[in-house]
């Protein structure tokens, strides 16, 4: 009978798992994975704090709590410390310049009445009306043309041309200072009729002794004239400068640098050159550069004609009022110049060396 052989068994490997139960099993594989992931990483920060704590208290014994709390106070006191300063930074007020009275602008300029500057409230409601009204100079006339002198002055020459009334100079100056305004004091130079029978050396002559009226008598209204070619006429306005300067007024404005508007064979000026224009032109130039040099660095000086003086030659000035030398030239005007006329002038002035020039409306700030 044949033997029988052994059957061999073949052994097959195959999955049990559907398609889907594949599926299931590697979505719950992930979401295993990012479960321990995300608490690995909230667990870190404590695991880092707890071995930094252990390695610092244990291995190091330091004391870290303690150290914590003198930072924060230390952060605290820094803190308080800041806040402190910028609220005394914001309490305090910026401080201001201090009003440079020398300083030339090309601002507006306006004039004060200085016989209504009599007390404190009047002088400070002026001087804030010209601010309201743009205004950056104030002039204050402390002597006119009549010879009257507004303020106590003590130069001997002016003793019989003080106002019975005077003004405090010192305090005008100082007030329109402290409002923002720069104080100019205008001061007539040699159309004044007074100061010379004071000092009669400072006016003209006529037969060598007598004053000269540029009128028949004084009781036809002849005014007697200072003569540009005294020096004792020259040194008067110059102290007169000065004086004002020490009351505050570090802008000096000179009217009436002139002659008598006529020339007459009667004038006697002691010089020759009084009768002819080109002596005037030259003698007033003379004056005018002695007054700069005298106070150069300490007052800013102007000289002021009217607009009809600066555009042709007269008898008055010899030359036109652009041509005498001045560093700084004010003009005056009842109207307010058209855009030709003031470019002209401009121009005029500048061709002739003046450094500045300011045309002002005296009806501008009435």
């Amino acid at each position: 009978m044949a033997k029988n052989k052994r059957q061999k068994v073949k052994h097959y490997h195959r999955s049990f798992y559907s398609r889907e139960m594949r599926v299931k099993r590697g979505i719950g594989i992930a979401v295993l994975v990012v479960a321990v992931l995300a608490a690995a990483w909230f667990a870190a920060p404590h695991v880092l704090d707890w071995a930094t704590h252990t390695w610092y208290t244990v291995v190091k014994d330091r004391d870290l709590e303690a150290e914590s709390a003198s930072r924060a106070e230390a952060a605290a006191s820094s803190a308080a410390a800041s806040s402190a300063a910028a609220s005394q930074a914001a309490s305090e007020p910026e401080e201001e310049k201090p009003l440079d009275g020398k300083a030339i602008t090309g601002g507006s300029w306006a004039e004060l009445d200085v016989t209504a500057l009599t007390d404190e409230a009047a002088i400070r409601a002026a001087a804030r009306q010209l601010k309201q009204q743009g205004a950056d100079y104030a002039l204050v006339t402390l002597k006119d043309a009549a010879g009257t002198v507004y303020y106590a002055s003590g130069v001997a020459a002016a003793a019989q041309s003080i106002t019975e009334n005077p003004v405090d100079a010192a305090n005008i100056a100082a007030i329109l200072r402290e409002e923002g305004i720069i104080p100019a004091a205008q001061l007539a130079a040699f159309t004044d009729p007074v100061s010379v029978y004071t000092d009669r050396s400072m006016g003209v002559h006529y037969d060598g002794n007598s004053l000269w009226l540029d009128n028949v008598s004084a009781a036809k209204g002849g005014k007697a004239w200072m003569n540009p070619f005294a020096a004792s006429a020259v040194q008067y306005v110059g102290d007169l400068i000065e004086e004002v300067q020490g009351m505050g007024y570090e802008q000096v404005v000179l009217t009436g640098v002139q002659f008598p508007n006529i020339i007459t064979r009667k004038q006697d000026f002691g010089a020759s050159g009084g009768k002819s224009r080109e002596g005037r032109a030259a003698q007033l130039t003379a004056d005018i550069a002695a007054w700069q040099t005298r106070f150069a660095g300490s007052v800013t000086l102007w000289v002021s004609y009217p607009d009809a003086l600066c555009t042709a030659a007269t008898d008055a000035l010899g030359t036109t009022g652009t041509s005498l030398g001045m560093e700084n030239l004010l003009v005056t005007s009842n109207t307010a110049l058209d855009a030709d006329s003031r470019a002209a002038l401009e121009q005029a002035a500048a061709d002739a060396g003046v450094q500045h020039i300011v045309v002002h409306d005296t009806a501008a700030f009435r």
